[in-house]
């Protein structure tokens, strides 16, 4: 259990939760839009390029959480061939400035696949109307936005030797 009290451990646990959680939510949102516009492409696949707009947008929370967990490797110099010790706190700092593109990516991604699934059926009704409902879906990114910033923010703001 040694592992605990090394900061490296911790950032990286938490730069693997906010690619894996938020990864997760966007292919679970991603099926759900999926699952609700299958039915509609076989019956009318000319609203494909409509259907494919509403299918993207619970993704972004995936490439979101990757981009926190690629700045997290970056700081601790990974890719640079010699890699940053952080200290414990820094490293649990670093841990925590991933949580919110963890957990918000995780529930935000689900909730705009329900958002977008439901606007499948604007498109079956009304194909016209289609962008209210993308609109609608759309107002849900913004909190995966928001926990995208909050991230990036806390993680170039710790330092890498705190508590020394």
């Amino acid at each position: 259990m040694e592992f605990l009290s090394s900061g490296i451990f911790w950032a990286y646990l938490g730069a693997a939760l906010a690619a894996l959680l938020s990864g997760i939510g966007s292919a679970k949102g991603v099926g759900i839009v999926g699952e609700a516009a299958s039915g509609l492409i076989a019956e009318d696949p000319s609203k494909f390029g409509k259907l494919i707009i509403l299918e993207a947008l619970p993704g972004t929370q995936g490439i979101y959480g990757l981009l926190i967990a690629f700045l997290t490797i970056l700081k601790l110099n990974v890719l640079g061939g010699d890699p940053v010790a952080p200290t414990l706190l820094s490293g649990v700092l670093i841990f925590a400035a991933c949580l919110p593109m963890a957990f918000v990516g995780l529930f935000s991604a689900i909730s705009q696949g329900r958002c977008a699934a439901a606007a499948v059926n604007i498109l079956t009704k009304r194909p016209n109307e289609v962008f209210k409902g993308v609109s609608l879906a759309a107002v849900v990114e913004t909190y995966a936005i928001f926990a995208l910033l909050i991230s990036f923010l806390m993680l170039w703001f710790i330092p890498l030797n705190l508590g020394m």
